[in-house]
């Protein structure tokens, strides 16, 4: 699956830039990116969002384990990857049929966020046990929602094109050729909303979830982590009489 969504949409993360900025490295437009992953997943559904970019969707390659799952519901388009283990008692919950799956889920669970408000997010995804990830965009109101399960038990990727457009996809392939190393993992526990602040994590709301910059070698140029006390930077002296030689170092600590 693929989600590329322009600027009208999505503000450019600020880590992504740095990360790509770091080590320069070749990029292509949104444009380029869609039509390559329509030739590398064919047959694919490609759905144009007017100005405000692209899903496109395909079978090809899928694992057993999860499935992809698209829908589309009054101006609301959802990509949906992963199994939900509690898919029964949520079915239950939103009044839906026994036969509404994963996707139809989730865009049921997206509206009565919406209209709700202030409704808040992270308690709607902490309810969604499984494996998933997904890409959900309401064209009524230019709201993105983007969120991956606790465990990060399947994968999905966000960069930044030459264009400025932010794509998401859990083909880290086809998104390092458009996006370079301003490209990062989708932190698992977290989601991103254009319209509830970004990107934040549903597991621990309190938490702030920063970007660490990868090392050289790595394919992605950052990755995101949570700011409690494992990520808490401290700054030490060190010192080797023998050689006359004091370093500061900044390392990670409980």
């Amino acid at each position: 699956m693929l989600g590329v969504f322009s600027g009208e949409v999505v503000e450019v993360p600020e880590e992504l830039v740095a990360a790509g900025s770091r080590t320069p490295s070749p990029k292509t437009r949104a444009s380029e990116l869609v039509n390559r992953f329509l030739a590398a997943a064919a047959p694919a559904v490609s759905i144009q969002l007017g100005s405000f970019g692209h899903i496109v969707y395909s079978h090809a390659n899928q694992s057993p384990f999860r499935p992809r799952m698209f829908a589309a519901k009054d101006d609301i388009f959802c990509m949906f990857e992963g199994v939900l283990e509690n898919l029964g008692s949520l079915r239950h919950q939103y009044g839906l049929s026994k036969t509404a799956n994963e996707v139809v889920l989730v865009i049921e669970a997206y509206k009565a966020l919406r209209d709700r408000a202030p409704y808040p997010a992270s308690f709607m995804l902490s309810h969604l046990t499984g494996s998933y990830a997904f890409v959900l965009f309401d064209k009524s109101t230019k709201s993105l929602l983007v969120a991956s399960d606790s465990d990060g038990r399947v994968p999905l990727y966000w960069g930044i094109t030459a264009d400025g457009c932010v794509a998401f996809s859990e083909n880290i392939e086809l998104l390092k050729g458009s996006c370079g190393k301003s490209l990062a993992p989708f932190p698992q526990g977290c989601f991103y909303s254009n319209a509830l602040g970004g990107l934040k994590c549903y597991e621990k709301p309190k938490n702030k979830v920063i970007a660490v910059p990868a090392q050289e070698e790595e394919i992605c140029g950052a990755t995101f982590k949570m700011l409690k006390g494992l990520f808490r930077t401290v700054l030490a002296e060190l010192v080797f009489p023998r050689n006359n030689l004091c370093f500061n170092v900044a390392y990670y600590a409980n």
